[in-house]
């Protein structure tokens, strides 16, 4: 029999420098088998003999704790009902440093006046040592800013942007590289470059820097292991030298360079450094907290693909728009005429005149309210020499279009690449059909997830970049389809939980760079910025989706304390204030109804005055997600052991839905407010009583009928929308509002030349000017209709983990085939289907370890165990 394949450690695959002591192992069963039986896992010096277990997904290690640095390489076989199966191939996990392994000092730049942010110089910093040869050699490396380390010349791995976006204050993530080949026996040199990143560089819609610190800073431990099996360790202290480099950098504002400063081999052996400054070791503060140092649960950061532009158009005042075809998440490499200074600005759209225009991505200054700079402007300075390319490693950009201003003569496509840069997760969801405006924006709605998932999940890759909880929340059950979020996922889960505030208070992105110590500014300022319902529940749904996709229990204990504390807030403001109108005496069920405070309630509703919104009473939507994060919240705590809270929390959802259909409810059964979210939303979360979902549903239908058939849904309610319609028995409808091309609906973007998601119906108007940003994936989220209806692949509450699983496609809009595939922790799912001559064609794998209710269009079905299926029907 084969053997067991997909070997991961928790959610990767061979992770270099965990932090975990004793983490969980997964594997997929060998092809062919239906179920588990036992396992046997063994290392190189531990083994478990068998232990009778179906369980192959997350299965603690036991084995003997390994020390620091240590690397574990481990194998598994298992008994099916094949029989017994051969070895998998090894794999393995290797640790990281611990807190008492550090003895390195931070060390900072000689920096006497810093400049003003958004130009500020990165920093090099070097060291030269000798020593005998290595047999192994390991790199632990963080930075209070971006880092990129070198050894002799080299950069070393292929890791960007780290260490990455962070709640600094807190959570420090450490890199680990493996560069024994990099070292040579003898003379070597050690580098790195620091810039700003978020540390201390401008972040968010307003541009605020120093969020973190005013101080860039280096840490790294250099662990290396010789034949005679001694060990040196090299630190960065005092003895290393520093120097202001050759380019300036800021993540939102761009890079310039100036070629004719840099500074060739400045990493390597032999390099005159005399003039450089001895290095400052910082002391204090954050740089005694190493226990802060962890490592990412997360994938990193890579280059992860780079495209060739579709065109490059001369325009009349000589500046070059590169057109990638393609909007995306990263920056463009170009080869530098010699003598040139090439100025590159960046964007989305193209204005009248056919030049890039970035005036829909301009922030606001918080305090004069006054529009700032849209940034990602890059800026290159020949150093004269032939074949120069210019590639900026220190800040990213959101774009399809590129300016390029200062060109002596014209690009071709070869002189430009497009480098699409974010988290390199693995992919797991695929979906096609016979409508290619459909698989267009699918795969739009996929571009505006990789664009936006750059170490966090941004809301968009340019104007803001902040990781706002409401849109991960409502999106990430679809990239839990789409790719591996688990990791991912928990590494902002982090985040959030530790800037939670006292009173249990979240603000509604994480990281914060405001951090904790914000919470006690007046609330004028704070109320818009944390405490809002819908984008504070992420704390609750985002594990519970985690959970549901990966049978991941130990996510849901690990954020419990999180998610108890922010229902307890929600509810405490529920009971305590009031929307400023009501002035007559609370009647009993106003205890639970939250209305009083800043909520971004149904963001983007289309034709809804921003003013008018911002002042709006946003119970209606408040009020159901306390009912839908207590209710959760109660379930949780029975499946993680805490009865108590279980109950208690039970109670609360059953007041709040109680407050929610006194309020809300009118007596003729009509909902208020009478907008589609609300309608969405009622049936989601089951706010109506069971005798009233028909009638709600069919006044959903009235009201999108009364606009045009057209959607009138904002954020938070839109992933809802096309499912409550086809389990409501209006699947017509819902494929209506999927196909319908004028605005405001999807497919408008799509023939608008749309390749990602834009945050407004109209991104760009019918006059083709573009407003807000266009490349934020939260509507992207209908394509879970595609998954979970049109192929009909749908995961069951009482089996997470897809163990056992639904497929009941839904055919429907003149569709005739759709496919699609999905990598669950089990194996891989797929559903297939064609409509030919008036029947209706199946096929349904069925991973290994895992069952399916299959259930086609006609109503018949069966049970399917592992393997293909094959049935049909007439339609």
């Amino acid at each position: 029999m084969t053997a067991p394949t997909h070997l991961r450690v928790e959610h990767l695959e061979n992770p270099l420098g965990t932090s975990l002591a004793r983490p969980r192992l997964s594997w997929w069963l060998p092809a062919g088998a239906t179920t588990q039986s036992a396992y046997h896992v063994r290392t190189g010096d531990w083994d478990s003999g068998r232990v009778d277990d179906d369980q192959h997904v997350l299965v603690r290690y036991t084995g003997p704790l390994p020390g620091s640095g240590e690397r574990v390489t481990w194998q598994v076989k298992v008994w099916t009902d094949l029989g017994e199966s051969a070895w998998s191939e090894p794999a393995f996990w290797e640790s990281g440093l611990g807190t008492e392994d550090w003895t390195a000092s931070w060390i900072e730049p000689s920096e006497q006046d810093v400049p003003e942010p958004g130009s500020r110089p990165a920093h090099l910093f070097r060291r030269d040592f000798t020593v005998p040869r290595a047999v192994s050699a390991r790199l632990y490396v963080t930075a209070h800013g971006i880092y990129e380390a070198f050894l002799n010349g080299e950069r070393v791995g292929d890791l960007e942007l780290t260490p990455g976006f962070t709640a600094y204050r807190d959570v420090l993530h450490v890199q680990t590289y493996d560069v024994t080949d990099l070292l040579r026996a003898g003379e070597n040199t050690i580098g790195a470059t620091v810039s700003d990143g978020w540390f201390r560089g401008r972040t968010g819609a307003m541009r605020l820097a120093d969020s973190f610190g005013n101080r860039t800073a280096l840490l790294c431990q250099l662990h290396l292991r010789h034949e005679d099996g001694s060990t040196t360790v090299l630190v960065t202290d005092a003895t290393w030298t520093t120097t202001p480099a050759w380019f300036t950098a800021d993540l939102m504002d761009g890079q310039t360079v100036d070629l004719r400063q840099a500074m060739p081999g400045w990493s390597a052996p032999g390099y005159a450094d005399a003039s450089w400054s001895k290095a400052v070791t910082g002391t204090g503060g954050l740089y005694d907290d190493f226990a802060r140092l962890t490592a990412s649960p997360a994938p990193p950061v890579r280059n992860i693909e780079e495209l060739t532009p579709v065109s490059i158009a001369q325009l009349p005042s000589g500046r070059q728009v590169v057109d990638l075809g393609q909007n995306i998440n990263g920056r463009l490499r170009v080869r530098v005429p010699s003598g040139d200074h090439l100025v590159l600005t960046h964007g989305e759209a193209l204005g009248p005149d056919g030049n890039v225009t970035v005036e829909h991505l301009r922030g606001v200054d918080w305090q004069t309210r006054e529009p700032l700079s849209a940034g990602q402007v890059d800026q290159v300075i020949s150093g004269g020499q032939a074949d120069e390319v210019f590639e900026p490693r220190h800040t990213t950009h959101g774009f399809r279009y590129v300016s390029v201003e200062g060109a002596s003569q014209p690009l071709t496509a070869g002189d430009v690449r497009g480098v699409v840069v974010h988290t390199d997760l693995r992919r797991t969801g695929w979906f096609r059909c016979s409508d290619d405006r459909v698989n267009r924006l699918h795969e739009a709605a996929v571009w505006s997830f990789r664009d936006n998932a750059c170490d966090i999940p941004t809301d968009c890759p340019q104007r803001e970049r902040a990781g706002w909880t409401g849109d991960w929340m409502l999106y990430v059950p679809t990239a839990a389809f789409l790719y591996d979020v688990a990791g991912f996922s928990v590494k902002w889960l982090r985040d959030l939980a530790v800037d939670q505030w006292d009173d249990g208070c979240l603000t509604n992105f994480a990281p914060d760079p405001g951090g904790r110590q914000v919470q006690h500014l007046p609330a004028e300022i704070l109320d818009q910025f944390a405490g809002s319902s819908g984008w504070g529940d992420a704390s609750v749904i985002v594990p519970w989706e985690l959970y549901l996709t990966y049978a991941d229990l130990d996510v849901l204990a690990e954020f419990r304390p999180m998610m108890a504390r922010w229902v307890d807030f929600a509810a405490e403001r529920a009971r305590t204030r009031r929307y400023p109108s009501r002035t007559a005496a609370p009647a009993p069920h106003e205890e639970f109804l939250w209305d009083g405070g800043f909520h971004w309630g149904e963001w983007c509703e289309p034709d809804v005055d921003e003013e008018a919104f911002r002042t709006a009473d946003h119970g209606a939507v408040a009020t159901a997600y306390l009912y839908r994060s207590a209710s959760l919240l109660s379930r949780i705590s029975t499946t993680t052991g805490h009865q108590p809270d279980a109950e208690r929390y039970g109670q609360l959802a059953a007041n709040a839905l109680d407050a929610w259909r006194t309020e809300f409810i009118a007596d003729d059964g009509s909902l208020t407010p009478a907008a589609q979210a609300t309608s969405v939303r009622a049936l989601a979360f089951g706010l109506v009583p069971e005798e009233l979902r028909a009638v709600t549903a069919d006044r959903l239908v009235t009201l999108i009928r009364d606009a045009g058939t057209h959607v009138g849904t904002g954020f938070l309610a839109t992933p809802y929308l096309l499912p409550v319609l086809a389990d409501t028995g209006h699947l017509d409808v819902a494929y209506e509002l999927l196909f319908q091309d004028t605005s405001p609906s999807w497919l408008t973007m799509i023939d608008r030349g749309a390749t990602t998601i834009w945050e407004l119906w109209d991104g760009i108007d019918e006059h083709g000017t573009p407003h807000a940003s266009l490349n934020h994936y939260s509507k992207g989220a209908v394509v879970s209709f595609l998954h979970r209806h049109t192929a009909g692949i749908q995961l069951r509450e009482d089996a997470p983990g897809y163990r056992h699983f639904e497929v009941r496609p839904e055919p429907g809009g003149g569709l005739t085939w759709a496919e699609a595939e999905f990598d669950s922790v089990h194996g891989r799912i797929t559903s297939s289907w064609r409509i030919e001559g008036g029947r209706f064609h199946l096929t349904v794998t069925v991973p290994p370890g895992a069952t399916a209710t299959v259930t086609l269009p006609d109503g018949h079905g069966f049970t399917a165990g592992p393997g293909t299926h094959v049935d049909s029907c007439e339609v």
